[in-house]
Parts: structure tokens; C-alpha cells; sequence
């Protein structure tokens, strides 16, 4: 049975980051909000749990999962040849609705799925979501969403489609923005736009004005 949280209310958010983080070290999923729309997540070092968040929302590996951090200190130890404008990016949007793909360190044992040795990472803009960070680690985070269905904005849109696939609720009210991250490849010499999110093209060229917008 899935427990859920108002973590608008200061003891029911205490406990329910507190049991989050334990059912992640148990492999199990959770669902958090964001500053977007509300994640699953998982493990990102445990590939059993990262494979139960792709079943349970009915995505191909094809499809990998990203990581959300609580920090941006955290690349360091997740990332490898991070460009100057890569860490311009961060300094101007993270916290935020930024996603960036970058290559991950060789040495890293996990499975997000087929992702040909890059990994998209993010820090969000959410109080709820940087506590459970900071307590756990980073995490596989995907939309909350089952694949085709609308990423959801509140708590219970969430539980509705994913129901007791997930072990525990974090309901943090309504998200502020229903527009995805905006996502930005990083692995090569020049930036490219492969989404466009809650960050235009126009804003992101403000930081980084040879960005290119992929086809």
C-alpha cells in the first residue's frame, strides 16, 4: 500500500522525506515534485530499481531516465569533460528548469538505460525535491507520468496512473510551471538545444550565444 504526505504540512514533510529516502535505500520508488511537474524516482546506482521506474511507466530503455542532484557539486563525481560553457550554464540556471546531457565518468557502475555513455542531470528549484537530494543522493527521476500520458502537476494526477508502483507519495500542492526542462547537450564544442522548455533558445543565448537548437 502506498503512503502519501502532505508535505505542506511541516511533521507530515518531515516524516515523509524521512520515509522516501528509507524506501529508496529499499529500492522502491517515490514521487516528488519539482519546479516543473512531479517525478518518479528512483535509485540512479541500482539498476533493479531504476529498471521497476521504467516498467512502472511503461518505458522502453531506449528511453533513458535522468538524474536529479541536490547540488552542483555533485558533477563532479558524476561528470566528465564539462566544458567552461557547460559550468556557465549551471552558474546561470541552476537551481532551475535546465537539464544538460553531458558525458558521465567511465567508472560509474549504473544503468539508466541506453543512454551511449552521456547522462542528462538536473538540479531542481523545489524545496521538497533538494531536501530528499541532500538526504539520499542523487536519483533517477522521470515524469510521473505513464509514457504518453500528460506529465502530471499535482500529487494526485500522479497516484492515479501509477498507483501502488510506488511505495511513497510526496504531495507538495500544485507544480508552479507545466512546461518541461529545457534540455541542452553538453558533449561537444558548441551547445545544442534538443528541447525547448521552460528555457527559450533566446534565454539560454543570453549565457551562451553560439547555442544551436537541434533539428
Amino acid at each position: 500500500m502506498a503512503r502519501r504526505y502532505d508535505c505542506t504540512d511541516a511533521t507530515e514533510r518531515k516524516t515523509g522525506l524521512r520515509e522516501a529516502a528509507a524506501a529508496v535505500r529499499r529500492r522502491e520508488l517515490v514521487v516528488l515534485p519539482t519546479d516543473t511537474v512531479y517525478g518518479i524516482g528512483a535509485d540512479a546506482f541500482n539498476a533493479d530499481a531504476v529498471g521497476d521506474l521504467l516498467e512502472a511507466k511503461g518505458r522502453g530503455r531506449n528511453m533513458p531516465t535522468p538524474v536529479l542532484i541536490g547540488s552542483p557539486d555533485t558533477l563532479h563525481g558524476l561528470v566528465t569533460d564539462f566544458s567552461e560553457t557547460a559550468w556557465e550554464l549551471v552558474d546561470a540556471f541552476w537551481p532551475g528548469a535546465l537539464t544538460l546531457v553531458a558525458r558521465h565518468q567511465p567508472s560509474l557502475t549504473w544503468d539508466l538505460g541506453e543512454t551511449r555513455g552521456t547522462v542528462a542531470v538536473r538540479m531542481p528549484l523545489h524545496p521538497v525535491a533538494l531536501e530528499l537530494l541532500k538526504e539520499f543522493g542523487p536519483l533517477a527521476v522521470s515524469s510521473a507520468n505513464l509514457t504518453g500520458a500528460p506529465a502530471p502537476q499535482d500529487c494526485d494526477a500522479a497516484q492515479d496512473m501509477l498507483g501502488d508502483s510506488v511505495s511513497v507519495y510526496l504531495d507538495g500542492g500544485r507544480t508552479p510551471d507545466p512546461e518541461p526542462s529545457s534540455i541542452v547537450d553538453v558533449t561537444g564544442k558548441v551547445p545544442v538545444l534538443l528541447r525547448a522548455g521552460a528555457l527559450s533558445a533566446e534565454e539560454l543565448r543570453k549565457v551562451v550565444p553560439d547555442l544551436e537548437v537541434g533539428s
